[in-house]
């Protein structure tokens, strides 16, 4: 019978390498070396991260372009005016009215919160809350009413899959290259895995997860099961049931 944790390890081994980011939309935030443009790069990038990975690439870089490659400097220094000209992208259901939002959003965040790190970190031993105050903030400016489904409520059960994927990227670290893990006062065991269609799937199929939607609940059951096998980094496995369900159709 084949042992369930070195399994997921051996795959965790496997995808959890530089090569991954080749194929990822991780390799957008690779581009920058400063901490804000990290930030705000993944931030984005994750805010768009679903459907085909290499559209989400694709308008991901079309974001970064129209923010002249220099995200933070953009948000800081870009006056209303060049946000409110800026046309042209569309990702799905997220549009240009959508993120000359988030811009906005951000720019306060930055002037106001000191920093996507600083709002993250006010519940940093409980993601839940963090989550949940995070979203506050984020909408504490005037917002267009469609712009409010972009962001995952927690509060009504979403599984927050790209908010958790953000998260993911900016605090694990462990050598690899893979994730950033500039984030180092929320810890690695505190996080949740980024649960979507192929992650719930493998997970069902392997009997980490019983819950039929993939919602905060599922989040949760999911996550307390990979603690398991390593509760001070679960969500590291999260190469392995992604791998599995994207590259090996498992």
């Amino acid at each position: 019978m084949i042992n369930l944790k070195e399994f997921l390890d051996e795959k965790y081994n496997q995808y959890n390498t530089p090569d991954f980011i080749k194929t990822d939309p991780i390799q957008i935030p690779h581009r920058f070396s400063k901490k804000e443009d990290i930030e705000i790069s993944a931030f984005l990038t994750a805010t768009i991260a679903w459907g085909k990975r290499n559209m989400i690439i694709k308008n991901a870089s079309k974001i970064m372009d129209l923010l002249d490659n220099e995200p933070y400097s953009f948000i800081l220094n870009a006056s209303e005016k060049e946000i409110g000209l800026l046309s042209g992208f569309v990702h799905r259901t997220f549009n240009i009215i959508d993120l000359q939002f988030f811009l906005k959003s951000l720019r306060n965040i930055y002037s106001n919160h000191n920093g996507l790190e600083t709002v993250f970190l006010k519940y940093n031993t409980d993601v839940y809350a963090t989550l949940i105050n995070f979203r506050k903030i984020f909408f504490e400016i005037p917002y267009p009413d469609r712009t409010s489904r972009q962001v995952s409520n927690v509060a009504k059960n979403s599984a927050a899959k790209r908010l958790n994927m953000f998260l993911m990227w900016m605090v694990r670290k462990d050598n690899r290259k893979v994730h950033f893990g500039i984030w180092d006062k929320i810890k690695p065991s505190a996080l949740f895995l980024p649960l979507d269609v192929h992650t719930g799937n493998v997970g069902r199929k392997l009997g980490l997860l019983t819950r039929k939607q993939n919602d905060w609940k599922a989040v949760a059951e999911i996550t307390e099961s990979l603690r398991k096998f390593d509760p001070d980094d679960p969500v590291k496995y999260d190469f392995a049931l992604f791998g599995l369900g994207i590259f090996e159709k498992f």
